[in-house]
């Protein structure tokens, strides 16, 4: 009888704890912030070349730039994705379109997007269901994810004679390091000029 009412209690003490351990780890979710930014600040390094910066309390938290130049009717562009040291990027997605085109241009991935030991991540090509122009997205990122990306290639054609304005609406969401980490997302447009498309 003694022996049975030791592991009754052993029983009882195994439950509550596992009890305990559950109710923990859900709390230590509860921690983490998550946050959106949405209104960055344009830099702009000459004709064709621009980003925009997300900032927190005076901190830069990420920025997405674009570099390009016209080159026989299209519009060959280079991108940086840069985020602050601590934070990894879960995905990037950005649409991109020219706002006085009726017809929308032609978008392609023109390089490989990946690290250096892992496979590429993924990518998506796809025409927004009520919005213009093609968005590109990446996931599933690995060893890229900690990394400035600077990998991501693009052509733009454009089917319009006069439209000049490529625009990027981006979306850039970032995982915070730690238990007390914060995520975050990063909504913003940028819009490039390219006169000489129009010429």
């Amino acid at each position: 009888m003694h022996r049975q009412g030791v592991d009754m209690r052993r029983r009882r003490f195994l439950a509550t704890a596992g009890t305990a351990g559950i109710a923990a780890t859900a709390g230590c979710g509860a921690l983490r912030t998550e946050r959106t930014l949405s209104d960055p600040t344009r830099h702009s390094d000459g004709q064709g070349r621009a980003s925009i910066h997300f900032n927190e309390d005076g901190s830069e938290v990420g920025h997405f730039g674009v570099d390009g130049a016209v080159a026989d009717g299209v519009v060959p562009m280079t991108t940086e994705i840069w985020h602050r040291e601590g934070t990894t990027v879960e995905s990037v997605s950005a649409r991109v379109w020219m706002p006085e085109a009726d017809t929308p241009a032609d978008v392609a991935v023109v390089s490989p997007v990946e690290g250096d030991s892992s496979p590429p991540p993924e990518v998506r090509l796809y025409t927004p269901d009520r919005a213009a122009g093609t968005t590109i997205e990446l996931s599933d990122l690995d060893d890229l994810a900690d990394e400035t990306i600077s990998t991501l290639e693009f052509i733009v054609r454009p089917w319009s004679e006069s439209a000049t304005t490529v625009a990027f609406d981006v979306t850039m969401e970032l995982a915070g390091g730690g238990v007390l980490g914060t995520d975050y997302t990063l909504d913003g447009e940028l819009r490039l000029e390219y006169p000489t498309l129009a010429a």
